[in-house]
């Protein structure tokens, strides 16, 4: 009432249909459907939450343009167009017109042009570039999204995670004010140890405990710990009374989707287990005090390949803890993960591959194991990944930068030499050209946008995202081509012909 406004004219610039949803927060889960709010995308953006998560986005984007070039990084942009390669998830392809029969690929990422730039003399190159890949997806994957790609000339592996950590430091920061403390270091070994997975989610304990060589499991003759590679357990504090048998069933349902037979628990009720673990031995005192479990903790255990007792449990540890509202969602913890294996073994394929990529350098002291076949699963890289709440955020490595040894990587990897100089020749011959030591890293930065604001999507900080089915239906994204532009590009499509739709 302070200011009174008296009209004298009255001019209507536009006109609007019937809202098909109400453009409220309050009522926006109860009233549209995910599908609906993307089909009328530019309506679902008017939001308060989704403005602010665009808001947040632009500043992130602005916080890590503003830090790099305080550090003398030059902005680069790599090409989108460029030649398919092998290795990593599915390539979205292009057909040239201008070259009949062959194909571009739209770019996983500008690795092997940001390792040519360092070859160039661009000693610190970054981009905040799209990428491209053709794959199923989940709530934290898009078929093209965004990374801060960057790449440094004669630097350690430590100068790159210390720039790492002023690019998160400065989004926070920039972002929410908010001071990220010293971020602690574990190897790969250590988290699978730990955590059982790669991307420990460091807001909560539970940690994981070998208990495969204890004497109690040894001399167990309870079945399910017989004859197994490994077995661990985890402790979930006071969950005894408050745990239901239908909820340790779908826990169990879980675990088994990793690869496990099934899950072992028991409630510890003076001193004692009950459930399957009391199976175990007539006195688990001596395991109970190893675990560090006491009255009203529930224990679970998981037994078989180190592989799925790994993923099984660790993936368990996060949804327990979720469940149990263990976690503060107002946290932020990052922790780096390093040294990660160079390759490991697909028993499909029946060869090695390479855990990061191709390019990835092995540590120093683990570089003449390359010759030792019996050594190559224990080959370590000098890589490292940071991971925020669970996520892997970003991650990097030392890069190969002597030709001789980027051969032999793809020796290793089963690519034979003539398919090596078609597929990645240009990289392969700028390696012969006195190029510096080199490494870089990428960040997803939708995933950190997504850890910002807090949404449960990257969906929902990206302004026009895909849908699970990789289908834009606002713009009706992808459609069917006329046979005369296939034509031009020497392409005939073999899908069979959709039926018109009934009026």
């Amino acid at each position: 009432g302070e200011v009174e406004v008296i009209v004298s004219d009255v001019k209507v610039l536009s006109r609007t249909k019937s809202l098909p949803f109400a453009i409220d927060d309050a009522k926006i889960d109860t009233e549209a459907k995910e599908e609906t709010r993307l089909r009328y995308r530019y309506l679902d953006l008017r939001r308060a939450t989704m403005q602010k998560a665009i808001q947040m986005r632009h500043k992130a984007a602005m916080a890590v343009r503003t830090f790099l070039d305080g550090k003398g990084f030059l902005e680069i942009e790599t090409p989108f167009l460029i030649r398919a390669t092998p290795e990593g998830a599915r390539d979205f392809v292009v057909p040239s017109r201008v070259h009949p029969g062959d194909w571009f690929a739209l770019p996983q990422s500008p690795q092997m042009y940001k390792q040519t730039l360092m070859v160039s003399g661009m000693d610190r190159y970054f981009q905040i570039v799209r990428c491209f890949r053709d794959e199923d997806l989940r709530a934290d994957r898009q078929p093209e999204f965004t990374q801060i790609d960057l790449e440094m000339a004669s630097v350690s592996a430590e100068d790159v995670m210390q720039i790492g950590e002023g690019i998160v430091r400065s989004i926070w920061q920039k972002s929410l004010n908010h001071d990220i403390p010293e971020i602690p270091r574990i190897t790969y070994d250590e988290a699978m140890a730990r955590f059982g997975v790669d991307n420990p989610d460091m807001r909560f304990g539970m940690e994981l405990a070998d208990v495969t060589s204890h004497e109690t499991v040894v001399q167990s003759d309870f079945k399910p710990l017989q004859d197994v590679a490994m077995v661990k357990a985890f402790v979930v504090p006071g969950a005894a009374k408050g745990t239901t048998r239908k909820v340790l069933d779908q826990w169990t349902a879980f675990a088994k989707t990793y690869g496990l037979s099934g899950l072992l628990y028991g409630k510890v009720q003076d001193g004692k287990l009950s459930g399957p673990l009391s199976k175990v031995s007539d006195d688990t005192s001596a395991l109970l005090t190893s675990l560090g479990a006491g009255d009203d903790d529930l224990v679970l255990m998981a037994s078989g390949p180190e592989p799925a007792v790994n993923a099984g449990l660790g993936r368990l540890r996060a949804l327990v803890a979720k469940e149990k509202g263990m976690i503060n969602e107002d946290e932020y913890k990052f922790v780096w993960v390093t040294d990660f294996p160079l390759l490991e073994y697909d028993e499909d394929m029946g060869r090695y591959v390479a855990v990061h990529h191709p390019f990835t350098s092995p540590l120093p002291e683990h570089r003449s194991w390359l010759a030792d076949k019996d050594k190559l699963a224990d080959v370590r890289s000098a890589a490292y990944d940071l991971v925020c709440n669970g996520y892997e955020i970003g991650g990097g490595s030392v890069r190969i930068h002597q030709r001789e040894l980027q051969e032999r990587m793809f020796d290793l990897l089963g690519l034979p030499e003539e398919e090596a100089k078609e597929k990645f020749g240009f990289l392969l011959e700028a390696l012969s050209y006195g190029p510096p030591p080199h490494a870089g890293m990428a960040f997803g930065f939708d995933r950190v946008a997504m850890l910002l604001t807090k949404a449960a999507s990257i969906r929902d900080v990206i302004a026009f995202p895909k849908t699970a089915t990789t289908s834009d239906i606002m713009s009706g994204a992808p459609g069917t081509i006329e046979d005369a532009q296939l034509a031009e590009l020497f392409v005939r499509s073999t899908a069979p012909v959709k039926q018109a739709a009934e009026a």
